[in-house]
């Protein structure tokens, strides 16, 4: 993380940068109001089902495979040509986050690398390890120049060190945090963006803010748009006060459509009911 804010807790300090407190409790309302809907009494779990669907077809969006959510769900194979495969690489990584909670706590670096060999579905020595001096990096929506191997390797094992001694800040610093250095550091040589899309959400699962995951921030992510999202990238990696602050306000900005849309799902849900 490379941030001009140093403090024992980093992670703490980002929440007291300007807005960052408003966007955590706007993030905090939105989702009360997606569980305090009466269908999650009776339907969480189609909620989730649903709320994992549409995660995966936003995420893989960003990533290049925008297809529309009906033909997500009636495709059942994803082993054809370059979408089809990042489709399946999506729908593969948001069926695991919830499998990955407790391993998370512990070892980080663990998880991503699982991450990277469910997305990748193949064998091979680059696949569920950071990259090595020399290999190239495929992440045609992020433009930044990739930091070298080393500095990933030192990058990660920070990372890994502050998820792992806690933070007092909320949840949803900490899933931008996490989200925003794994895009910026791409450290596998593939399907970085769908990992760090994925963190996140393993992020706000495992903190309590959305136990459930029916609040899918990759949805946001992919309604605010590709332009937006590098925008707010680039916030980040400058490293300035401002610019972590804009990036969090983006983060936030995608749980609360992600929110949204699991709303709109209850509803029509008790439409059909009533």
């Amino acid at each position: 993380m490379s941030t001009t804010v140093a403090t024992a807790d980093p992670l703490a300090a980002l929440g007291t940068l300007p807005g960052v407190a408003e966007s955590v409790e706007s993030v905090r309302k939105a989702v009360d109001r997606v569980y305090g809907h009466r269908i999650m009494r009776r339907r969480s779990n189609a909620i989730t089902s649903e709320a994992a669907l549409r995660g995966a077809r936003g995420s893989a969006a960003l990533s290049g495979a925008d297809w529309a959510l009906e033909e997500v769900r009636r495709r059942t194979d994803f082993s054809g040509d370059d979408e089809a495969r990042v489709l399946g690489a999506a729908l593969r990584l948001s069926a695991e986050a919830g499998q990955l909670l407790s391993v998370w706590r512990q070892s980080p670096l663990r998880v991503l690398a699982r991450l990277h060999l469910v997305a990748a579905a193949e064998a091979g020595d680059a696949v569920g390890r950071p990259r090595q001096a020399g290999e190239e990096v495929h992440e045609p929506l992020i433009e930044l120049p990739p930091p070298s191997a080393p500095e990933v390797s030192g990058r990660l094992e920070g990372l890994s060190e502050l998820i792992v001694t806690g933070s007092s800040a909320p949840a949803l610093v900490t899933a931008a945090v996490v989200h925003g250095e794994l895009l910026a550091l791409r450290p596998f040589v593939s399907h970085n963006g769908l990992v760090a899309r994925t963190a996140e959400r393993i992020v706000l699962i495992g903190s309590g803010l959305d136990p459930k995951s029916v609040c899918p921030a990759e949805v946001g992510h992919a309604e605010l748009g590709r332009a937006a999202y590098r925008a707010a990238l680039d916030g980040y990696v400058s490293g300035t006060p401002e610019g972590m602050a804009a990036w969090i306000g983006h983060c936030a900005r995608a749980v609360e459509l992600g929110a949204r849309e699991s709303t709109a799902v209850c509803e029509a849900l008790q439409r059909g009911a009533a």
